[in-house]
């Protein structure tokens, strides 16, 4: 689907050529809008930018319901983060919106570099764009709780992106073991309560208690994402072939995460699930 800039000596392949080209720029920030669309079919526009020089990548849309997603992959610090704006039910007693904070580590080969995706760009902006390749579900127990005003230390993405969810900002026990020995700051993190704390804990979507505590599901979709590199070959001046760079890959991956809440309250969609 992607591809560099081909020149004319090449024009045998650039039939093969797809929408998207890379280009190179002298800034070292861009931002890229495309139309994708959603698994239920509707269609909406997701905005990408990224930093080279900063090393980061983030991508943000809103799904079908009004709820705002956004993600923001860190690479010089190996996170990732993933926010959600979901809109409230104020006829239940919830705000205009409630926000939700995911933190994990970043795993190398999930994304594309910085410095790749800052040179993405658009043929026809105009296109709708799907998924080529269908990552699957990836389940998450987000049993730890962090503290909001300490986790610059993590990545200095959270204290902007998670400003709304300061109450409720998620990570695993396994990506803290992680931190720590990376030295980090451990009093920021305080492991959240388990079943054998509340020999009754139910999901909320079994619940029919609003005030009862409960562990709570929500599930979003990055619908399209650049996650790898694609490589052609062609022959130099002496005939020899040579890799080269000439587009990416785009993905769609699920995530489910669950997580101890005080009260089903928090976690009115869960019913609906």
């Amino acid at each position: 689907m992607f591809a560099v800039w081909i020149l004319s000596s090449s024009e045998r392949i650039s039939r093969v050529l797809a929408a998207f080209v890379l280009l190179v720029l002298a800034g070292q920030c861009s931002e890229l809008k495309v139309r994708v669309r959603l698994s239920d079919g509707q269609i909406t526009e997701e905005s990408l930018e990224a930093d080279s020089e900063r090393d980061y990548i983030s991508l943000e849309f809103k799904q079908g319901d009004g709820t705002l997603i956004t993600f923001i992959a860190d690479i010089r610090q190996d996170v990732k983060v993933f926010r959600s704006l979901i809109l409230g039910e104020l006829e239940r007693g919830q705000s205009q919106y409630q926000a939700l904070c995911f933190i994990t580590r970043l795993d190398h080969n999930e994304i594309i570099p910085s410095e790749s995706m800052a040179k993405l760009r658009q043929k026809n902006p105009r296109a709708i764009r799907t998924a080529e390749e269908e990552r699957g579900l990836e389940q998450l127990t987000m049993n730890v709780a962090v503290n909001f005003s300490k986790a610059s230390q993590l990545s200095g993405h959270i204290h902007n992106v998670c400003a709304e969810a300061q109450e409720a900002i998620y990570t695993r026990e396994a990506d803290v073991k992680y931190w720590l020995e990376r030295g980090v700051d451990g009093s920021m993190f305080e492991i959240l309560p388990q079943a054998v704390d509340f020999p009754a804990l139910q999901g909320c979507q079994s619940s029919t208690d609003l005030w009862r505590p409960c562990t709570c599901s929500y599930s979003l979709k990055l619908e399209w994402y650049p996650c790898l590199l694609k490589y052609c070959r062609s022959r130099d001046a002496t005939g020899k072939m040579t890799p080269y760079k000439c587009g990416i890959k785009s993905c769609r991956k699920g995530y489910q995460f669950e997580y101890f809440v005080p009260q089903k309250l928090l976690c009115l969609w869960d019913e609906e699930t």
